[in-house]
């Protein structure tokens, strides 16, 4: 694999300042996932970014110093694919009401609806 074109879209880690807009936490939730972005929030701005760079690396397949979109669609998609797996775990566990690792529809309606059904 050659080095980047510049035709080729790509990202270098510090070049541009990053400016929150008001939906930045959404982007920060689909960068880092939904407990990372919590614990990003609780950082200073150099742990932030010393952390970031962290990320940034490990997104950096090719080691080549360039994100590319490709990189940053596979990152996304691994901290989605993550958070949804985590997400039906804790879930499965409130809807699975008598424990026998199945959801039946009775199950399903007292864990959303609880009392209104």
């Amino acid at each position: 694999l050659g080095k980047p074109t510049a035709r080729q879209e790509r990202a270098r880690p510090g070049a541009a300042q990053h400016e929150d807009r008001p939906g930045f936490q959404y982007d920060h939730e689909a960068f880092l996932g939904k407990e990372e972005a919590r614990s990003f929030d609780q950082l200073s701005p150099e742990e932030s970014r010393e952390r970031l760079g962290k990320i940034v690396d490990r997104i950096d397949d090719n080691k080549d110093g360039y994100l590319t979109t490709e990189e940053l669609k596979n990152w996304i998609k691994r901290v989605q694919k993550r958070y949804i797996y985590e997400n039906v775990a804790k879930v499965w566990k409130d809807y699975d009401l008598n424990k026998d690792n199945k959801i039946a529809w009775e199950e399903y309606k007292q864990a959303t609806y609880g009392y209104y059904l």
